[in-house]
């Protein structure tokens, strides 16, 4: 009986670890839509019932709104197709670690479970720097880190390198137009 229930539980695992990388790839591609428009590159689905029903990427340069986070974008627009601004019952996949503000978010709309990809040493709030721990929380998330990392993680150093690339090289330019000048 407990080898059954053993092998069941395998099988579950081994469901949902497919499932979590299934729609990690999914938050992947909103994150690589956000790279296209110059934003960081963060993406975020949130699923119910095996479903999408909310998806975002990090806009918040291009909105001009500083509450764009890609964690946010999801939550909205998962509000909107139910109706409702709680979500119980939900999954957010996002490709990496939320920050304080979406953190809030999630724990406000009764997330009930978050899968990341890439921690985010800095401004990460369930794992890097945790504030889970703390007891004035009135809703607590279940958490699965790691979910395809490295692509997430390669996706944000090929955006930063890039940026700082760009960066030199504005300031190369900038250098040598003003030597000419002189």
């Amino acid at each position: 009986m407990a080898s059954a229930l053993n092998a069941s539980n395998k099988a579950t695992l081994a469901e949902q670890a497919r499932n979590d990388t299934f729609y990690m790839h999914l938050a992947l591609q909103q994150a690589r839509k956000a790279y296209g428009k110059g934003e960081v590159p963060v993406g975020a689905v949130l699923v119910a019932g095996g479903q999408v029903i909310g998806s975002g990427f990090n806009q918040p340069i291009t909105a001009t709104d500083p509450t764009a986070h890609a964690e946010v974008q999801a939550l909205r627009a998962a509000s909107q197709a139910v109706s409702n601004y709680r979500l119980p019952a939900t999954t957010l996949y996002v490709t990496v670690e939320p920050c304080t503000m979406c953190l809030g978010a999630l724990i406000h709309a009764r997330v009930k479970r978050v899968v990341m990809g890439a921690l985010e040493p800095k401004a990460g709030r369930i794992c890097s720097h945790s504030l889970l721990e703390d007891t004035c929380f009135n809703h607590l998330l279940e958490v699965t880190a790691g979910v395809c990392a490295q692509e997430a993680s390669d996706l944000m150093q090929a955006f930063f390198a890039e940026r700082r690339a760009l960066k030199k090289s504005l300031k190369q330019r900038a250098l040598l137009a003003a030597r000419d000048n002189t």
